[in-house]
């Protein structure tokens, strides 16, 4: 009975992760006009559950980091009540930002309840210094390193186009039906690239390249963060590593599709206005950080990295949303408080009533 709800708290888990965060690799593609809202989630639905199968052959270090080992005793971690404290906390926080639209790290989410279970579990006998140095440093440090390396490589690539004498065409004002609100000619609009490259239309080229790699960040996300749900189902060998990747995968995957929509808004439409040029920069940062983090096992948030780079190229073309970060990274701060409460009360009334 106790491994079925632990089953059925890690899916709740994978698909609040998956209505949070499935959009962000494709937020550029529709945030920059490049396709609409139903093709973005289609590709972002498949190229993540890819990186979530691959997951089983190339993430075991996240599994092992995020199954609590190091942080608390081996005997805790063989307590099912305290998996499915991590999960229920976890999710619970990450389906709350999502219902406002708010682009939550699950990341965070988990380390925030792997902390709150495991202090009301034991107390002072947490192992602070292993979750500041392997799961809070790189969560702090990966969306500035992604701001500052989209500013730089915008810049870069924006000259090689001018050298390249790859021009921009006039805007075309566009109303995007699809969310609904009323936008001017100022601050929505789709600009095209004229020119040929390798005997390529650049804009052909640009939205082929834009595609890509989306796709790249959709499966980088997919192979960092099923590992890190799966890891509370194998810490009492409730379920084969296999089977547990599969059915995080298919349930992250409802997720994205069913309920993804508000967060893929903020990430696309309210952060920064953008171009297909900026998007896959931004695109291109996001999925090397999150590709490389993922190999070596260190726990990054693709929330943050993703808009880090967004923010980082709002940063070079002056028209950020200062509010709207501020709003994001106000639930950045909540996130790991908020996760760490709800594992705890959860805890403590799951070792109460069992």
């Amino acid at each position: 009975m106790i491994f079925a709800v632990l089953f059925i708290a890690a899916c709740f888990l994978a698909y609040s992760n998956g209505a949070n965060d499935n959009f962000k690799g494709v937020a550029t593609l529709f945030g920059s006009g490049t396709t609409n809202y139903k093709k973005a989630i289609n590709w972002a639905t498949i190229t993540t559950f890819a990186g979530s199968i691959a997951a089983i052959f190339l993430a075991e270090t996240l599994v092992k980091n995020f199954s609590g080992k190091g942080l608390v005793p081996d005997d805790l971690i063989q307590n099912p009540i305290f998996a499915i404290s991590i999960a229920l906390g976890a999710g619970i926080t990450v389906l709350l930002a999502t219902k406002i639209g708010m682009p939550i790290s699950t990341t965070h989410g988990l380390v925030g309840a792997l902390f709150g279970a495991g202090v009301m579990a034991i107390g002072a006998d947490f192992n602070f210094t292993k979750l500041g140095r392997v799961f809070l440093i790189p969560l702090i440090l990966s969306p500035f390193m992604a701001a500052v390396l989209s500013f730089i490589t915008y810049i870069l690539f924006r000259f090689l186009r001018k050298q390249l004498k790859v021009t921009k065409s006039g805007c075309t004002c566009v109303i995007d039906k699809q969310i609904k609100e009323k936008t001017s000619c100022t601050n929505d609009c789709e600009e095209k690239y004229e020119g040929v490259f390798l005997g390529i239309e650049c804009q052909k080229l640009l939205d082929t390249l834009h595609f890509i790699s989306a796709g790249i960040v959709s499966f980088a996300r997919g192979l960092n963060d099923t590992p890190k749900i799966v890891g509370l189902l194998i810490i009492i060998n409730a379920i084969d590593i296999k089977w547990g990747m599969i059915a995080v995968a298919i349930t992250m995957a409802i997720g994205g599709l069913m309920n993804a929509k508000k967060v893929g808004i903020t990430m696309s439409k309210k952060i920064t206005p953008m171009n297909p040029g900026q998007g896959f920069t931004a695109n291109m940062i996001t999925g090397l950080l999150v590709t490389t983090a993922s190999i070596h096992g260190l726990p990054v948030s693709t929330t943050h990295v993703s808009v880090g780079s967004i923010f980082g190229i709002g940063t070079v073309t002056k028209k950020a949303d200062v509010k709207m970060i501020s709003k994001i990274l106000l639930s950045w701060v909540l996130t790991l408080p908020i996760a760490a409460i709800m594992s705890a009360l959860v805890y403590k009334l799951l070792e109460t009533i069992l």
